[in-house]
């Protein structure tokens, strides 16, 4: 894993394929809190998504790359509450 201290709000989360996950809101502990308006479609829309940074791979310029394909770093994407994500 990257240094979480590199990362910082705005930057774009992607995974490793290079496909779009979300927009860095914040870090919250040991998560990167996603922004609403950027984080998770259909039921999932309009609340935060957290990614755990044990996903983080890298950090290159303004991008956060996870070590997971994007569609399955977003199986991982956790609620606001905690929970993982239910499809």
């Amino acid at each position: 894993m990257s240094d979480a201290s590199a990362i910082r709000e705005h930057m774009e989360v992607i995974g490793a394929d290079g496909i779009h996950v979300g927009t860095v809101d914040r870090l919250e502990g040991d998560r990167i809190k996603l922004t609403k308006q950027d984080s998770g479609q259909g039921s999932h829309a309009g609340h935060h998504h957290y990614v755990s940074i044990a996903l983080v791979a890298e950090v290159e310029g303004d991008k956060v790359r996870l070590s997971a394909n994007a569609d399955v770093a977003v199986s991982f994407e956790e609620e606001a509450d905690g929970k993982p994500r239910e499809e």
